[in-house]
């Protein structure tokens, strides 16, 4: 990674990675998201769909949700979301909606992710808001920890 702001995202992205870690425990899918704005954490949060039977409740959109509630605004200007794993096409539209200017991913998703893998969302020139990406901070753990769980979830006969 030749950025250099690496150290932080990797940092930042470990902090993803424990909210994901949680999800795991508790047998959610995991994914785990953080926001800062500057040096300050305003959210955190993993995927809860299973426990609040809610298909929306994925860790990008309770961390969104959390963040604007920090703020008092739904804008989320000058504010980065790290996310163990690439967007999805909700997510990626509830990004835009925020105005979150930089996202950083871990894994990608070639199945659904819609920043790189199958769309590019949040950087069409189409929409009237645009991202900054940074692809793959600590990618092998994020993607690691996915495929732990759905390595565990098929030895239990679980969807």
């Amino acid at each position: 990674m030749a950025c250099p702001d690496a150290q932080l995202h990797q940092q930042r992205m470990r902090l993803a990675l424990e909210q994901a870690r949680q999800a795991f425990q508790e047998q959610e899918v995991p994914v785990g998201a953080v926001i800062f704005r500057h040096e300050q954490q305003l959210a955190a949060a993993y995927n809860q769909r299973e426990r609040l039977h809610d298909p929306t409740a994925h860790a990008e959109m309770i961390a969104i949700t959390q963040a604007a509630a920090a703020l008092g605004d739904w804008r989320l200007e000058q504010c980065t979301l790290y996310v163990t794993l690439e967007p999805c096409p909700m997510c990626a539209g509830a990004i835009l909606q925020a105005r979150i200017p930089t996202v950083v991913y871990g894994a990608a998703d070639p199945k659904a992710g819609a920043v790189e893998s199958l769309f590019h969302l949040l950087q069409d020139p189409r929409l009237n808001h645009r991202c900054q990406v940074i692809a793959g901070v600590l990618a092998e753990e994020c993607g690691g920890l996915l495929t732990e769980f759905f390595r565990r979830q098929r030895q239990l006969g679980k969807k």
